[in-house]
């Protein structure tokens, strides 16, 4: 079985500017890049998870956001880094795109997504890592043995993970 490392996307691996899907916003956060090489070379699958409501919201297309993860996947591969897979929930239980209004299991925190991977890729959970910069990215970790870290101002940064993996 795999190990993976489950990541939230906006504010996770880039700063969030709210419903981002213009490739030329994009930022990564300080570290973000060498914290998932060095994951990755721990021989864990790098997975993002991420809800885009912006999609339901009618700021973007499910088209823009599959651009836009595209080329993040290929940004990243430049740089030394795999994203094995990413999942996303466009949906939104008061959509003003009707097409994406509904209650759903894949939207965080409900957990749809972590186990859509779980299956995809023989993930064993017990050895796996969740990061996030909101509670919900770390929703998994209340159904699973998966490790939580807390991204953000009151919690740890990319660059404290860099040194425990270092370490």
């Amino acid at each position: 079985m795999n190990k993976a490392v489950f990541l939230d996307r906006d504010g996770t691996i880039n700063v969030d500017k709210g419903y981002l899907y213009k490739i030329e916003d994009f930022e990564y956060l300080p570290g973000a890049v060498e914290g998932l090489r060095l994951l990755q070379n721990q021989g864990y699958l790098l997975i993002i998870v991420t809800n885009q409501s912006g999609i339901a919201r009618g700021y973007y297309t499910e088209e823009d956001y599959k651009k836009n993860d595209g080329w993040l996947k290929a940004d990243l591969e430049s740089k030394g880094v795999h994203i094995s897979a990413s999942y996303y929930c466009p949906h939104l239980p008061d959509a003003p795109v009707a097409k994406y209004r509904c209650e759903c299991e894949c939207r965080k925190p409900r957990t749809g997504l972590f186990w859509q991977a779980r299956k995809d890729f023989d993930i064993d959970m017990s050895r796996s890592i969740a990061i996030g910069d909101k509670n919900r990215d770390l929703a998994i970790c209340q159904e699973a043995p998966v490790k939580g870290i807390l991204l953000g101002k009151d919690a740890v940064d990319w660059n404290e993970i860099i040194c425990k993996l270092k370490s």
